[in-house]
């Protein structure tokens, strides 16, 4: 058995690896009803050591939404388990989509579409919806986005295209590279984050933030989302990345 763990992780290794993280600081992008996050030195290499103190909310740089983030009595991030967050990953692309309409809104038929191309999108995936909107980083008003009255215009899934992928399909989780899982237009339709309820109300997590993903095959590569264990905790900075055919 040990043998056989050896030479898996061999062929992991020989492999190219992709990081789908952004490094963050306090002068990144973050959702607008938080506060920057704070860094501070508590102690320096002239005290004989060097640490820092970090004050972030948990939803900050790349990370990960467990189910209790939106959803009462679910899960929480310590609840997750492990293999739950290793997947198959399937990457939708509507990067150019995305840049000629920044309200660009993901439907089933762009689904149905994508599968025409590289087949079913198989049960137990990873879905993540490519925008190349993770290349306004780290630029804060790029990746806001907002027009003269204010109002963002920012990329995201619809409704029912998430609902068709997790009964229809049967996939695990999503992920994507903008603050939430809903465009801005549908937020400002629906009055509320309609989409990003429904997807942990499935009992599952959301990578929010990602990056690279135009570096990823649309089938094939396998996501790892690596992530610490605070208690009861409703998300957390998250270093996910994947590994390619």
């Amino acid at each position: 058995m040990a043998n056989e763990l050896l030479q898996a992780l061999q062929l992991l290794k020989s492999k190219e690896w992709i990081d789908l993280t952004h490094s963050f600081g306090p002068d990144s992008p973050h959702f607008f009803m938080f506060d920057d996050a704070k860094f501070k030195t508590l102690f320096s290499h002239d005290d004989g050591f060097f640490a820092q103190q970090y004050a972030f909310p948990g939803q900050y740089g790349t990370h990960i939404d467990p189910p209790v983030h939106f959803v009462r009595d679910a899960r929480y991030l310590d609840e997750l388990g492990l293999k739950e967050l290793v997947l198959p990953l399937i990457v939708i692309d509507k990067s150019k989509e995305a840049a000629a309409d920044n309200d660009f809104t993901l439907s089933v038929q762009d689904i149905l579409n994508f599968e025409k191309e590289h087949g079913v999108i198989e049960a137990g995936t990873f879905v993540a919806l490519r925008t190349d909107w993770s290349k306004r980083w780290p630029d804060k008003g790029e990746f806001n986005n907002k027009d003269e009255v204010g109002n963002n215009h920012i990329p995201g899934w619809g409704y029912e295209a998430l609902q068709f992928l997790f009964e229809e399909r049967k996939i695990s989780a999503v992920g994507h590279e903008t603050f939430d899982t809903d465009s801005a237009i549908d937020f400002r339709k629906n009055g509320e984050l309609k989409g990003e309820y429904y997807v942990l109300s499935q009992d599952t997590y959301q990578i929010e933030l990602m990056a690279n993903l135009d570096k990823l095959p649309a089938k094939g590569a396998i996501i790892f989302n690596i992530v610490p264990k605070p208690e009861k905790a409703s998300g957390f900075p998250v270093r996910s990345f994947a590994i390619l055919p």
